[in-house]
């Protein structure tokens, strides 16, 4: 009974938010404690909640503090040589822009954290989609898969997880992958490519691309001369006025708004390098870290009081929708521990594996992995599903490190589960429905778990 209505609670959730019935605030609150009550555990549902907040309370925190350092960090102009570099690259051409968007976001997710990457990413391409009319969901969506193939690096989560669950070392585990990994990842940017095709076709190419490097202010500030852009048979076409904010997005990178502090760049630069290094080094709690940086990037730059208030009233919109979502999200997740659903779920996926499978099972876990880290935490899934699959593996003589690279897969498709704080992050900056983000996203990101299983199935890594 329990697997039942956890799935359905799963799969309500997720119908209500893509048909735009509900908001993913009021889903992830509302439809978890009617399950609780359903389930006649709704006297409990306060301490399920309790715990769930208890536990994402520390990512609450990292995020909230986050957004204001990297905000930050975007108004004193940190990023804006990294914009001018992508601008140089993308010269307003859409397919450029959409693997653009797919590049930074791999190499950003270096540093092992999807809501910097998703920060970071957002903050440099939004000002670039929203002036071309260009497709948001295609921006997030390429993001989020990026950073999902690079999310498995050994300091990413998952495969430290995998690492400990089964007590592995990562190394055996992350670096035979790198093959199939790569494979993942050259998926990505060739479905960025076919993306950026088709945003091409559909917007064609604007023609002033080198002046739009040369005057920052006709992308980035939304004032001044409109570009024009030519339409398949390469007349010009007026760019459209009307619509959607405007050009509400360039503000934040006017490269002559007041906030630019370019005495002080190396400084921030010395300051993010030495946060990151932190954060990879483990030096302290990331939330930790996060906390001491804003207020340290705050105290420099804006050493008056009103100064400071304002950068932070600049960036609480955000800061409130996305530690807003966690906390929605913890009341999910509590109710789905707590009821013990996810246990039930676990077990029938387990138990209704068939005898035949045993010798195939890092096959198994990896197909498993796909759907099985997108309805579940990253924590519920390595520490109570995987070592499950690793001793019926062992059974059938499957060596628990094969197991350990298979559970891995599905980190493209997890990144953009409702249970993942940063995809709130990346959403709630790009101002994108989370529900067209999920109907976009869903398919390309399995498509791309399949191709790094299919990979390591075809290099014998698995």
């Amino acid at each position: 009974m329990l697997t039942i209505l956890g799935f359905t609670m799963i799969a309500t959730f997720l119908v209500l938010i893509m048909l735009k019935k509900m908001s993913p605030i009021a889903a992830l609150v509302l439809i978890p404690a009617l399950f609780c009550v359903f389930v006649g555990k709704g006297a409990h549902l306060g301490d399920y909640v309790i715990d769930g907040v208890t536990s994402l309370a520390p990512t609450a925190a990292m995020l909230m503090f986050a957004i204001v350092y990297f905000g930050v960090m975007i108004d004193v102009g940190l990023f804006d040589p990294v914009v001018r570099g992508i601008l140089r690259f993308c010269k307003a051409d859409p397919l450029r822009i959409v693997v653009g968007t797919a590049l930074l976001a791999a190499i950003v997710s270096l540093d092992g954290d999807g809501s910097t990457t998703f920060m970071i990413t957002v903050s440099a391409m939004y000002p670039l989609y929203k002036r071309l009319k260009m497709s948001l969901v295609v921006m997030t969506g390429v993001a989020a898969m990026a950073n999902g193939v690079m999310n498995t690096l050994p300091w990413g989560g998952p495969t430290a997880r995998a690492a400990t669950a089964l007590k592995l070392d990562a190394s055996d585990i992350f670096v035979p992958m790198i093959p199939a990994l790569a494979m993942g990842l050259l998926f990505v940017l060739a479905l960025a490519y076919v993306l950026g095709r088709r945003e091409r076709r559909r917007l064609g190419v604007l023609t002033l691309d080198e002046v739009l490097v040369e005057e920052p202010e006709t992308v980035l500030v939304g004032a001044g001369k409109s570009p024009t852009r030519t339409g398949g048979s390469g007349a010009a076409l007026p760019e459209s006025t009307g619509g959607d904010g405007g050009d509400e997005g360039f503000q934040g990178l006017d490269p002559h708004r007041e906030t630019l502090r370019p005495r002080l760049y190396w400084f921030n630069a010395a300051l993010t390098v030495t946060l990151l290094t932190a954060m990879i080094m483990e030096w302290l709690p990331i939330p930790v870290l996060f906390l001491l940086g804003a207020a340290l990037a705050l105290t420099v730059n804006f050493p008056q009081m009103p100064a400071q208030r304002a950068r932070i009233a600049a960036h609480a919109e955000n800061v409130l929708n996305v530690s807003g979502m966690v906390f929605a999200a913890a009341v999910f997740t509590g109710v789905l521990q707590g009821t013990g659903m996810v246990d039930h779920m676990a077990e029938w996926l387990v138990g209704n594996i068939p005898d035949g499978m045993g010798p195939h099972m890092a096959l198994v876990t990896g197909v498993l992995s796909i759907p099985l880290t997108y309805f579940m935490s990253n924590d519920g899934f390595y520490f109570g599903v995987l070592p499950v699959l690793a001793e019926a593996g062992q059974a059938h003589g499957v060596p628990a490190v094969e197991i350990a690279r298979a559970s891995i897969i599905g980190q493209p498709l997890h990144m953009s589960s409702p249970l993942v704080p940063a995809v709130y992050v990346l959403v709630g900056m790009a101002k994108v429905e989370f529900g067209d983000h999920t109907r976009f996203v869903v398919k390309w990101a399995a498509l791309t778990s399949l191709v790094v299983l299919g990979a390591g199935i075809l290099f014998g890594i698995i």
